[in-house]
């Protein structure tokens, strides 16, 4: 879902590469019908996602990286240590009312589709943050 987000907050800005893996992804899935579901609603497609682990060749070309949780911002430093540089927690970039900055992206496998329009609202009052700190310039 935050890839989908993501490109559509950066559609027709020229010269970015949006890539999301997961730090315990089964490899080749599609996104959640929950996940298409909350995308539609913003006339976002994403049918042709296919899930990947992350790895060393997409740390290596990546600029930033953005975790969901703290958790997998620690997997990272901890099995990719020389590309801590880039690695950065969504919710850094967000003050969430009554959770602050440096929250988790809630995760919402298994909790319906009410939980997946809050991780949508999460990620989306991020992104201007992000795109600020990667010195993007707003559409207009």
């Amino acid at each position: 879902m935050a890839e989908a987000l993501f490109r559509h907050a950066l559609a027709g800005q020229q010269g970015w590469s949006i890539k999301s893996a997961g730090v315990a992804a089964s490899v080749g899935s599609k996104a959640s019908h929950d996940t298409l579901k909350v995308l539609e609603a913003r006339g976002i497609t994403f049918a042709d996602f296919r899930s990947q682990q992350v790895d060393e060749i997409l740390l290596r070309d990546a600029d930033a990286v953005f975790a969901m949780t703290e958790s997998h911002l620690c997997y990272l430093e901890e099995d990719f240590p020389e590309f801590a540089d880039k690695f950065y927690l969504v919710c850094d970039f967000v003050d969430l009312p009554g959770k602050g900055v440096g929250c988790d992206v809630p995760d919402p496998i298994g909790m319906g589709g009410k939980a997946y329009e809050q991780v949508a609202k999460v990620i989306e009052k991020a992104i201007p943050g992000i795109l600020l700190f990667l010195g993007v310039e707003k559409k207009s």
